[in-house]
């Protein structure tokens, strides 16, 4: 049962953000102003399908996410069947010029204390709950629930130069430190959702080359206003959890 519960955990947890923590460097740090335009406001709910360590897990995961009068907000929950809700995660903060600012990002795991991620816009200073190190604010920061919807609120904004090949990079912020994203455009794809099927944008996030970690893939589709239909994360083991739209209500 611990063997168990802590796979599920771990499987769950990572659906909730982009990527594993992982060590930032600050001399890499992309300060960029991009047109946004930011999707309405919308419950989302997906199914989670994973393998660890030999073992299936089904979950499912919830997105509020929230956009309007110059702020947003997002707020994420994992849960499994066994253990019921074993994350929330929420991103709170400004729309600015350079599209999403957070002020704040929290997350809760199972079984453990509450973390948070300030973003102290006047010092323009990064700081963290569980760790001393800092980072400076040169705008477009983001932390690793808002940087999905960064994403996703660029490509709505300028389609046309969401490309096959084109990269797009983010300074993220985790845990207990910040590093440099790096998405790339494959292709335009079907995807299956709850609703049926639609057509969306690949995008991957491969791990830093000197680092181990997970591949995440991502798919934005146009016709929905380019929410996040499906995310996958791939380890170098196999092992993998995949997470797709089943029900999508606009606020």
């Amino acid at each position: 049962m611990k063997k168990t519960t802590t796979i599920c955990a771990a499987v769950l947890l990572a659906c909730a953000s982009l990527a594993q923590a992982a060590s930032g460097d600050a001399a890499e740090h992309p300060s960029v102003k991009r047109p946004t335009s930011m999707p309405p406001s919308a419950d989302l709910n997906y199914t989670i399908n994973a393998k660890q360590h030999g073992l299936t897990i089904n979950g499912t995961a919830s997105v509020q996410w929230r956009a309007g009068d110059g702020k947003y907000s997002i707020v994420t929950e994992s849960r499994a069947a066994i253990f019921g809700k074993i994350l929330e995660n929420r991103s709170e903060g400004a729309i600015d010029d350079f599209g999403l600012a957070p002020v704040t990002f929290t997350e809760k795991r199972f079984r453990k204390d509450p973390y948070t991620t300030s973003f102290k816009r006047d010092a323009k200073t990064i700081s963290f709950s569980i760790d001393d190190t800092t980072y400076p604010i040169k705008g477009g920061e983001q932390d690793r629930s808002s940087a999905q919807w960064q994403l996703a609120a660029q490509a709505r904004a300028t389609p046309d130069k969401f490309k096959p090949g084109s990269e797009w990079q983010y300074f993220v912020a985790g845990r207990r430190d910040a590093e440099v994203w790096s998405f790339k455009v494959v292709n335009t794809e079907a995807v299956k959702i709850g609703g049926g099927e639609v057509q969306a944008l690949h995008l991957t996030k491969a791990p830093s080359a000197d680092k181990e970690g997970q591949q995440v893939e991502l798919w934005l589709a146009p016709s929905l206003d380019w929410y996040p239909v499906r995310v996958r994360f791939n380890d170098a083991d196999g092992d993998f959890v995949d997470q797709i739209l089943e029900k999508v209500v606009k606020k």
